[in-house]
């Protein structure tokens, strides 16, 4: 199983007349911090957070980076910000497959191998699957070929009318859920291609099998399960997701490792069973 590098990323781009500090500025009203809040936490002054923001004062790169990391702005967008301030861009975007990764990609292939028989994927910002084990492939079993071409999208996946929606016993829930991960990845992010699917898995029609969801009543998880037909079966796993702390490189700030935790002994036996 190989790492798929993603698509060549698209380099920052700054709006046209806009500097710096109105994007700065956006991002801490994003964020809902005042600017005297900013100021304490950067160790400067509400003032100066001000001077910056309309344009009346340049701040250094030291002072970009700065306010950047206290309104956690992402990877991809302190770029933005630097380029918008005068300054060279300070993060990489390495291409997955390039040599200098080498050490990322094969520790991942090597933790989703030794997962199985449970699922687990590879994905990147706007939830193209780089990588899958064979958990996942007997989940995607039957699927049609257009939904897998390379790279196939964990999304359009899940929530295509195609897809594995008609097999998710509580298609609804679950729905729900992964719209509401995609907003908060929007409102961090900004990113326009996220909307953009966004916008066109949310317009998918729900399968006629799964539009009423499994009855009302306790659910006894820990957390909200997939719950999903398999060979007249039903499968149940909880969703958990790693990134990389602190990464100083887009590709690897954007990349993401989601495992698939069964959650009952049921779908244990008979995962040991089918993935020997």
């Amino acid at each position: 199983m190989t790492l798929l590098p993603p698509a060549p990323g698209t380099p920052p781009v700054v709006p046209h007349g806009q500097g710096a500090g109105p994007m700065l500025r956006a991002w801490r009203e994003q964020r809902r911090v005042s600017q005297l809040e900013l100021a304490l936490r950067a160790g400067s002054s509400a003032r100066h957070i001000s001077f910056v923001e309309t344009g009346r004062s340049r701040p250094s790169e030291e002072m970009v980076l700065k306010l950047a990391e206290h309104l956690d702005v992402p990877v991809r967008e302190r770029n933005a910000l630097l380029l918008a301030a005068g300054y060279a861009p300070r993060y990489p975007q390495t291409p997955l497959d390039d040599p200098a990764l080498d050490v990322v990609r094969e520790g991942m292939e090597r933790l989703i191998q030794g997962y199985e028989p449970y699922p687990a994927l590879v994905v990147d910002a706007t939830y193209d699957v780089l990588a899958a084990n064979r958990g996942v492939s007997l989940l995607l079993e039957g699927l049609p070929e257009s939904l897998l071409a390379q790279p196939p999208n964990a999304m359009r996946l899940t929530l295509h009318p195609q897809g594995l929606a008609p097999r998710i016993r509580n298609f609804p829930q679950w729905r729900g859920h992964l719209l509401a991960q995609m907003e908060r990845q929007i409102a961090l992010h900004r990113s326009a291609a996220l909307r953009e699917l966004y916008e066109e898995v949310s317009a998918y029609p729900a399968p006629e099998r799964a539009a009423g969801g499994e009855p009302e009543g306790p659910v006894p998880y820990f957390a909200l399960p997939l719950r999903i037909e398999h060979e007249g079966r039903t499968l149940s796993f909880v969703s958990s997701i790693a990134t990389f702390n602190t990464p100083l490189d887009v590709t690897v700030a954007e990349l993401a490792i989601e495992t698939l935790l069964p959650a009952d002994p049921a779908t244990v036996k008979y995962l040991h069973s089918t993935l020997p």
